[in-house]
């Protein structure tokens, strides 16, 4: 598996957003109804609609946020086969920030809950993905403030 990571990309090459997020200071991660382990917020991009669009629509949904800031920090890709891209080529994601002020009372998607960490958790969904992720976030917003 390889994850690199790009200023920028064609847009029509974007296929999902991944929101690295953080409510009161602490790190957002989800956890999904079928699995054991945490991910951070994200998912697919859906037909006719912007990059920007489907990272807020999966931050709802994953996390049920209503009120956030959400801001770009990168283009990262992945290539390997799996599930989702069966090819193994390379597929290219939008990685944002958002810091959420709001959630809705309760979920409702595939999220059984969401949780808040001090430090990123152990358990992860995608291990060799969201700690590259989460690096690249750290490098980022050092170096924008």
């Amino acid at each position: 598996m390889e994850v690199n990571f790009y200023e920028s990309v064609d847009d029509d090459l974007l296929k999902f957003a991944v929101i690295i997020s953080k409510y009161q200071g602490k790190w957002v991660f989800c956890k999904h109804r079928e699995r054991n382990t945490y991910e951070i917020p994200g998912g697919h991009r859906e037909k006719n609609e912007s990059i920007l669009e489907t990272a807020k629509r999966e931050l709802y949904e994953e996390t049920g946020a209503v009120e956030f800031e959400i801001q770009p920090v990168c283009i990262y890709s992945v290539t390997d086969k799996t599930i989702a891209n069966e090819s193994g080529e390379e597929s290219f994601g939008a990685l944002y920030f958002a810091d959420i002020k709001q959630f809705e009372p309760e979920l409702h998607s595939e999220i059984e809950k969401i949780e808040f960490f001090d430090d990123q958790p152990e358990d992860l969904t995608y291990p060799a993905i969201q700690p590259l992720l989460l690096q690249e976030y750290l490098r980022w917003s050092n170096a924008s403030s």
